[in-house]
């Protein structure tokens, strides 16, 4: 079961331009969220209103969470105050998981924000809350609370962020990877066809083989056509396997043998 450390602002001091402040909306999605993610079998704790960013980062690694999520809304420098609009969703440089974590909910919110033109996914080392925490992390900016027509917006659409962010969590599968992680096994794989049961006709590429649990629900993206979970004492598990060439089924056989199955 995949766990997140749910950090909604609490910067009471920020008012918005339609009255309330960040930290009332923010909790208020926070809140929101609460019964779909629980629904979706999703474990979290959550900050207080009390804590600061420096605190909520400090409990955050006390513990052990798959996802750091610090929820917040946006202000534009003084000279473009009220002028500017659209969610950013933030994340660390070189974080592959805080990345990918990222992209997900920035295009699952581009079907609820009004134009998902200005939905946009940004790294910045200069947010602690991205920079600063042990488990992945994400912070969205859903929306500019200085511009009228994205503060009400906001206002407006407090559970459908909320059931739009919490779906997204399930769509992020995280691998929980051990300290002592070594491979299974590692194969090499050639681009001509006969030098080895491991061919590849893209390229000679050498494959470091890892089994890690998964947290979350796979779903297929890019050139990925679909994904199904198997159970590996079926019969359908040999089905598959035989189906698998050029040396992937060879590999996870091996990996089942790895981990006793």
């Amino acid at each position: 079961m995949p766990i997140i450390y749910l950090s909604p602002s609490t910067q009471e001091w920020n008012p918005t331009v339609i009255g309330q402040n960040e930290e009332y909306y923010m909790n208020l999605i926070a809140d929101a969220m609460i019964p779909y993610l629980t629904a979706s079998g999703i474990a979290y704790t959550r900050n207080t209103k009390d804590m600061t960013a420096a605190s909520s980062i400090a409990a955050s690694n006390r513990g052990s969470y798959d996802l750091h999520l610090a929820l917040h809304s946006n202000a534009a420098p003084d000279a473009l105050s009220g002028q500017l609009q659209g969610p950013d969703v933030y994340h660390a440089p070189g974080s592959v998981l805080g990345a990918r974590a990222a992209h997900i909910i920035a295009k699952n919110l581009k079907t609820i924000y009004p134009d998902p033109n200005l939905v946009h996914v940004r790294s910045s080392a200069a947010i602690a809350e991205v920079q600063r925490t042990k488990a992945p992390s994400v912070l969205i900016e859903f929306a500019y609370h200085d511009n009228v027509a994205d503060a009400t917006w906001i206002q407006n659409n407090i559970q459908a962020i909320a059931r739009n962010v919490a779906k997204d969590l399930g769509d992020i599968a995280l691998p929980l990877l051990p300290v002592g992680l070594q491979p299974f096994t590692v194969a090499e794989f050639f681009p001509t066809p006969g030098l080895s049961e491991y061919y590849d006709p893209r390229q000679h590429a050498i494959a470091l083989c890892y089994m890690v649990p998964i947290a979350g629900d796979c779903k297929p993206q890019d050139e990925t056509l679909d994904v199904e979970w198997v159970d590996p004492k079926s019969d359908v598990m040999n089905t598959f396997v035989a189906q698998m060439v050029n040396g992937h089924g060879r590999i996870v056989r091996q990996a089942l043998a790895w981990a006793g199955i």
